[in-house]
């Protein structure tokens, strides 16, 4: 091996400027922006009992909704020795799933909950490099920046809040010495799709009062959903959706016709809709019986007759 150690090899690829792949601008971060020593084995400091507290308590119902999904996962990879890890934004660790036997290493390497695993804290690590680039990512053993955590891999996706903006970090982390990149990349693809569950399910849970509608095509992304009114209109869409649609990037989305934005249009007026909607919705409460529809519209028969002609409404039975 040409360098004497893996702190050379870090050093010297985040001082060169030929180095240009991800995996070295991250090190080149760690170690040019943060200041960070490779050859550093200090473990992680943590975070106080009541610091810990009042993260997770400002984060209550995501981490309330998020838990069961956090289960199915480390039933998937407990197994191989893996510890299930949830952060804030911000990289610190608010929850995790791990077997008892591990507790003890896992703690020891500081894979515990109140740990920060920021890239400005740790360097180049899972966590931290995902919250970073907001994106999926795989550090596995001597990718990380610090040489005490080359022992282990990392598989890391990020979670979006219902306004777009990041909120979480997903993590599974394995320091077992046969850990191959071809198991990384079947645990890799399960941490995404767990992140995206997650994302979908707290985004359902943020608008209880509103429709949630899938926004692609048959086949397209499931974790492109609007959250539509009672007016139709769109109030609410997940960060896949945002980018997909135009809309904007973080915050509140201005309020726009549910059928604009997937593309739903028809020769029909505005007003002409709401009524054919109105109708419809009337004629499926009374289960098809055109009298009792219009009684519950406040309408005769005969004009529930001619409305429904000229929507285009058939009836089904008087």
């Amino acid at each position: 091996m040409a360098y004497r150690s893996h702190a050379d090899l870090v050093a010297e690829q985040s001082q060169s400027k030929s180095a240009t792949s991800a995996l070295a601008a991250s090190w080149r971060r760690s170690m040019m922006k943060h200041g960070l020593d490779p050859g550093d084995r200090h473990r992680p400091e943590r975070l106080s009992l009541s610091e810990l507290t009042a993260r997770r308590e400002a984060m209550e119902r995501f981490l309330h909704v998020a838990s069961p999904q956090l289960d199915q996962l480390y039933n998937l990879v407990c197994l191989s020795g893996c510890n299930v890890l949830l952060t804030d934004a911000e990289g610190v660790v608010l929850d995790q799933r791990m077997n008892d036997a591990d507790a003890a290493q896992f703690r020891d390497w500081g894979l515990w909950q109140g740990a920060d695993w920021s890239e400005a804290v740790q360097g180049t690590n899972g966590i931290g490099t995902c919250l970073v680039e907001g994106r999926q990512v795989t550090i596995h053993r001597d990718e990380h920046f610090h040489t005490r955590n080359i022992g282990m891999s990392c598989m890391d996706a990020p979670i979006w809040g219902p306004d777009g903006k990041l909120l979480a970090a997903l993590d599974v982390s394995s320091a077992r010495a046969d850990q191959t990149e071809r198991y990384n990349r079947l645990i890799s693809a399960q941490v995404a799709q767990t992140a995206r569950a997650i994302e979908a399910v707290f985004f359902r849970a943020s608008f209880p009062e509103a429709r949630i509608v899938v926004a692609s095509d048959e086949g397209g992304d499931a974790s492109m959903l609007l959250a539509v009114d009672k007016d139709d209109l769109a109030i609410g869409a997940t960060r896949a959706a945002r980018r997909a649609l135009g809309l904007e990037r973080e915050g509140a989305i201005r309020p726009r016709p549910a059928a604009d934005l997937l593309g739903r249009n028809d020769d029909m007026s505005g007003f002409d809709k709401a009524e054919r909607a109105a109708v419809t919705r009337a004629l499926a409460r009374a289960d098809g019986n055109v009298s009792a529809a219009a009684r519950a519209l406040g309408i005769g028969r005969a004009t529930m007759y001619r409305r429904m002609a000229r929507l285009g409404l058939g009836e089904k039975q008087s």
